[in-house]
């Protein structure tokens, strides 16, 4: 069987867009306008062989890391991939959690990896429980991989459920990987990185999701030094330098990464709103609520979802990504922080669609 492709990244470049799209995962375009910073600085090349050095600086600030455990990549699905070919060979054990962003399980399936998953509950709430990673764990897993926020639900793993996993993970000799791209979207009390809880802990983000700055595919991993230094060597199969315009574009996204973040945020709570108001008036979806997050994942209590979502696209103008790329058939995940007026259409939409189908 064949694992060179992406079921699910085919579907979101051909198939996801709608007059009123729901697919999204991440918050609308940030104007480049806004960003206070002058074009004329900007420069084809510059010293960036290993990563451009004010850039680095600026994501170990903002990670409370030294820079050498810093490394760069073109977005958060990148660093994955390269963080787990670093850490993986053909053959060696992998925990994913499930239900799990599919390009994950995806990547560890390329690399060659073994997978096996530990299951986050719909009647947990998608909590990530320890328990179900003891019970999965053996002395031949060699990586653990959990998403915080949890990608397709939103839901917050703690920091002590996470040292639970970290402990879990260092009695096997094996290391955890924790995708933080989501976690900025805990607005208030915002949580710190996980990778401080461990030599054994490495993370992946970016700029992507939370603040609106996709195009700039500016991802990072953080890792112990002499795993830093092995991933970016790993990357030199893949790339020769950055693209020099988008690092120093990315620099200045982090001087202003506050304002960037309270614009989002304001949309996004705004279309949070409208969300708790839509499932108060549809108790045929079963969705947890959360305070955070850019995505929801809804249970359709009734009916085939996959004929369900047809319909809604072709019938009512809508999109919303099938359960199906994360394992769950019968669900489907929807995306908010591009624009309420948008959003509340939509959301009416799947109502009609709803009512329709009963």
């Amino acid at each position: 069987m064949s694992h060179k492709h992406s079921d699910y990244m085919h579907w979101a470049k051909t198939a996801s867009r709608a007059r009123f799209n729901l697919a999204t995962s991440g918050v609308g375009a940030f104007p480049l306008r806004e960003l206070p910073f002058d074009p004329a600085q900007l420069a084809i090349n510059g010293d960036n062989g290993y990563g451009y050095a004010p850039l680095l600086h600026a994501i170990a600030e903002k990670s409370g890391v030294d820079p050498d455990c810093v490394v760069t990549a073109e977005g958060t699905s990148m660093a994955n991939y390269l963080a787990m070919a670093t850490l993986l060979d053909p053959g060696d054990e992998v925990l994913i959690e499930h239900p799990a962003y599919g390009l994950l399980v995806d990547a560890a399936r390329y690399i060659g990896a073994e997978v096996k998953r530990f299951p986050r509950t719909e009647e947990s709430g998608y909590a990530l429980d320890p328990a179900a990673i003891r019970r999965a764990i053996t002395p031949k897993t060699r990586l653990i991989v959990v998403t915080n926020l949890h990608n397709p639900s939103s839901v917050l793993a703690p920091e002590p459920v996470l040292r639970e996993v970290v402990d879990l993970a260092r009695a096997v000799g094996a290391r955890v990987l924790v995708d933080e791209v989501y976690l900025d979207a805990v607005y208030q009390d915002t949580p710190r990185t996980a990778f401080h809880l461990g030599s054994e802990v490495v993370v992946s983000n970016s700029l992507t999701k939370v603040y609106g700055l996709s195009g700039l595919r500016c991802g990072w991993i953080l890792a112990q030094p002499d795993l830093a230094r092995a991933m970016r060597q790993l990357n030199n199969l893949f790339a020769a330098t950055p693209v020099h315009p988008g690092e120093l574009i990315g620099v200045a996204a982090f001087q202003h990464l506050a304002p960037i973040r309270e614009r989002a945020r304001r949309i996004v709570e705004a279309d949070r709103r409208v969300l708790h108001e839509f499932l108060d008036r549809h108790p045929e979806i079963s969705a947890p609520r959360t305070n955070f997050g850019t995505t929801s994942f809804f249970n359709l209590l009734r009916g085939d979802a996959a004929a369900f979502l047809e319909r809604l696209r072709s019938e009512y103008e809508t999109s919303a990504v099938p359960g199906r790329f994360f394992d769950m058939p019968g669900h489907i995940r929807i995306g908010m922080g591009v624009d309420t007026e948008m959003f509340r259409e939509g959301l009416r939409r799947i109502g009609l669609a709803l009512d329709a189908a009963s």
